[in-house]
């Protein structure tokens, strides 16, 4: 889970780590998390890796903090999940 530029819009640092530190808190609110990167070059963000979350947790997070999807997995399952609700399969495969 990130909180970083919203709508898909860049947005500047100081607004993209305040919306992840708002995000962190009310995840760690019920939750453990793994802290990870998201993306990569101009794009790369701090993210969340919320092992025991729903999905329905990470997208009711991802709708109020504005982002488009999400990555859910399960075991060796993976989805990106769109806001909208399509969902996007893959399997994670262990190199």
């Amino acid at each position: 889970m990130t909180a970083w530029n919203p709508h898909g819009q860049q947005g500047s640092r100081g607004v993209n780590e305040e919306a992840q530190r708002r995000l962190t808190a009310l995840i760690r609110e019920r939750h453990a998390t793994v802290p990870v990167l998201n993306g990569d070059g101009e794009w790369q963000e701090p993210a969340l890796l919320v092992p025991a979350a729903t999905l329905g947790d990470a997208l009711g997070w991802a709708r109020e903090f504005g982002q488009a999807a999400v990555v859910f997995g399960v075991g060796s399952r993976a989805a990106l999940v769109w806001a909208d609700g399509h969902i996007e399969r893959f399997w994670a495969v262990r190199i």
